[in-house]
């Protein structure tokens, strides 16, 4: 297979992404207004979405809190188009760009989510980019984590190997982001989220190989 960059990806597939994701994905019509009913309720709240997309679950969010102030961040500036477009006159902040480089400031969010965004990286990655999530919530703030996992230790390592070996046939260069699945276990996301400074690490529900996982701040 041929490796495409991560913002090439989600560019070329903006027609119909809603709709794949939610009849593809096991359990999506579940997970997604699952999460969404986990973020704050209380009005005016300020909420981090990472890797946002077309905000499939905001849909269910605004629903719920309609004067939510919501920042998301997405490499795919179509992406995030279609995401205001759908909810025009609501409170966003979207910001075109990595997650792993935005500066997200301390003490900002209520709360923060990510969904089916975070499976392409490694642990230490991973971790960095907590260790700012943390800094950015506010006291009692806590991460809404959906996401796609490993079933076993062996899957994650294959993975990651796959991803290194086809990068070394293709001549591509490490600090470029590619789309291709490299999901850790659930065990050493939580890992990642408790090095990362989270008090509170615990699972909320599974579908087929899609959890969610909430950490507090504490």
């Amino acid at each position: 297979m041929k490796l495409e960059k991560m913002t090439d990806f989600f560019e070329t597939r903006l027609e119909g992404y809603d709709e794949h994701m939610l009849k593809n994905i096991p359990g999506a019509q579940e997970f997604y207004p699952f999460t969404a009913a986990q973020l704050p309720a209380t009005a005016g709240v300020k909420v981090l979405d990472l890797g946002c997309g077309t905000g499939i679950e905001l849909g269910y969010y605004f629903d719920m809190n309609p004067s939510a102030e919501v920042t998301g961040i997405d490499l795919s500036a179509g992406m995030l188009k279609r995401l205001e477009e759908k909810y025009c006159g609501k409170a966003l902040n979207l910001i075109c760009g990595s997650y792993f480089e935005t500066e997200l400031g301390q003490d900002e969010y209520d709360a923060a989510v990510s969904v089916e965004s975070l499976h392409h990286f490694t642990k230490e990655e991973k971790t960095a980019l907590y260790k700012k999530v943390y800094r950015t919530l506010k006291e009692k703030g806590y991460l809404i984590l959906t996401d796609y996992f490993a079933l076993s230790a062996e899957e994650e390592r294959m993975r990651r190997q796959e991803l290194e070996n086809l990068m070394r046939q293709q001549g591509e260069a490490g600090a470029e982001l590619y789309h291709y699945d490299t999901p850790l276990t659930v065990e050493h996301e939580m890992e990642a989220l408790r090095e990362a400074g989270f008090a509170v690490v615990r699972v909320l529900g599974k579908w087929g190989a899609t959890a969610v996982i909430r950490a507090e701040k504490g």
